[in-house]
């Protein structure tokens, strides 16, 4: 029997390698065996189309602080996709609700076991909802460094997926490993079976779209981790706690990629004197904003409604905590605490206003949440408008107002424009292609997705990356093709 895990080191001697001393109990690896030839055969028809030899990934060796992960190039199917949970603190309480001050659970409370499940299947199904939405962009990537980030945040996505599946095998019985092959049987835009959440059912066609997707929606994956990395339930925590190792990468190359989109347009907008660099091989920025208005909108639906009694229940009960918990200044109880949400408003002749209410705080998480998220998306923008500042260039991008085309919550039944004010349905139908991607903006970029996989070499619409990857050269053999 192998030795004993210390709890950060995989063990890969085994057939699905980690660091949970799954060697202890049979039956959890021989129920967990026989989901991974499942797994293996949705990553081939459902996982990146194009077809490789080998790519240069990153692959997780160890969760403690003196380093995680090692370089090198892997077959994707071959891919040492495992489960690993960070290293267990022997001391922790719990930080919130009303069980806070006690220890945590190593197992499910009877009394929490549905709601417990019902978070980790909905963080499970977003894992691998992004590989099959962004199945195709492989064959139109601008450069090898960028497919092989592509595939980097697939593999790792793929991972993310089975630390989900862990748990439901582990702590919920007969339903957990149901539902694990649920997650293999549902897929992103499906008319019969499509995932959970709706931005996950939106299309990547693009690479603009691509960028977007891992700075926005990525970014809120962040903030859903954060929140049940501080969960009484251990097991959940631990694996969270790895996984926004890895989520930062995805939101670096979201957050580089727009910076290297918005760099070529500006130097295409300098060279040739002119705003009109559509026919010019590059992304106008008017473009780019639409783009961003409609990722960033579609990714605050995700945070759910602007109250939420559900969310009041899973904080009270200490599955599902707040971003950054301990470090809030408050009793972390909220019992008799406020917020001010957005709501909208009616005056006496029926006209209609975007304003504020005040609620328990308790009910109004998912608003703090979201706000946690909408100040760090402001990051993002702040970065791509000193990229146009630097280069001369006068436009500026900016984050859509909050009311902008939501689906969900308080402003699902209005319509307002970017800047907050609200219109008639006629008007917005008339107008929405000045905001969000018209047919004509998405032809123009997808006339742009002409592949690159020449070492060294990038496509026109996008600028080249400062540095590559692990300290290696841009032009370093990222990929070798089958």
């Amino acid at each position: 029997m192998p030795a004993k895990n210390d709890g950060a080191t995989a063990d890969y001697t085994e057939k699905i390698p980690n660091n949970v001393n799954l060697h202890e109990d049979r039956r959890l690896q021989r129920a967990l065996e026989s989901w991974q030839p499942n797994f293996l055969n949705w990553w081939q028809t459902m996982g990146p189309t194009l077809p490789t030899q080998d790519v240069y990934l990153r692959t997780a060796i160890n969760v403690g602080r003196d380093g995680w992960a090692q370089f090198g190039h892997v077959a994707m199917p071959e891919y040492r996709w495992g489960i690993f949970l960070a290293e267990r603190d022997p001391g922790r309480t719990v930080g919130f609700g009303e069980h806070k001050g006690e220890p945590v659970w190593a197992k499910v409370p009877g009394e929490y076991r549905a709601e417990l499940q019902r978070l980790i299947v909905i963080q499970g199904d977003t894992e691998p909802a992004s590989v099959e939405q962004q199945r195709n962009l492989g064959a139109t990537a601008p450069s090898l460094y960028d497919l092989r980030n592509l595939f980097q945040v697939n593999v790792e996505e793929g991972r993310h997926l089975w630390a989900m599946v862990y748990l439901l095998h582990a702590y919920f019985g007969r339903e957990g490993r149901e539902e694990a092959e649920e997650l293999l049987h549902r897929n992103s835009g499906s008319l019969d079976s499509p995932r959970i959440l709706g931005a996950f059912n939106e299309e990547t066609p693009d690479w603009l779209s691509f960028f977007m997707f891992t700075y926005f929606t990525d970014r809120d994956g962040k903030y859903q981790l954060g929140t049940l990395k501080e969960s009484a339930f251990d097991p959940l925590s631990r694996t969270c706690e790895f996984m926004l190792k890895e989520e930062a990468h995805h939101m670096f190359v979201g957050t580089t990629g727009v910076d290297r989109v918005v760099q070529r347009t500006v130097e295409v907008m300098r060279e040739h004197d002119t705003d009109d660099v559509g026919g010019l091989g590059a992304i106008p920025l008017p473009v780019i904003q639409k783009y961003l208005n409609f990722h960033y909108s579609v990714s605050l639906d995700l945070f759910g409604g602007e109250t939420s009694t559900n969310v009041a229940n899973y904080y009270t009960a200490g599955l599902k905590g707040r971003w950054m918990e301990d470090r809030r200044k408050d009793d972390h109880k909220l019992a008799s605490d406020a917020i001010m949400v957005d709501a909208l408003s009616e005056d006496a002749n029926g006209e209609l206003s975007i304003g504020q209410t005040e609620v328990s705080a308790l009910v109004g998480l998912n608003t703090d949440l979201r706000r946690e998220y909408i100040s760090d998306c402001q990051g993002g923008v702040k970065r791509w408008n000193r990229i146009l500042e630097d280069g001369g260039v006068s436009q500026r991008l900016k984050l859509p107002h909050v009311a902008f085309n939501r689906k969900v919550g308080a402003f699902a039944a209005i319509e307002a424009t970017p800047g907050g004010e609200l219109i008639s349905g006629e008007e917005w139908a008339r107008r929405k292609g000045e905001w969000l991607p018209t047919d004509v903006d998405k032809t123009h970029v997808r006339s742009l997705m002409r592949p690159v996989h020449e070492r060294g070499k990038i496509a026109a619409w996008i600028a080249p990356p400062r540095q590559g990857v692990n300290g290696k050269p841009f032009d370093y053999d990222y990929v070798h093709f089958a």
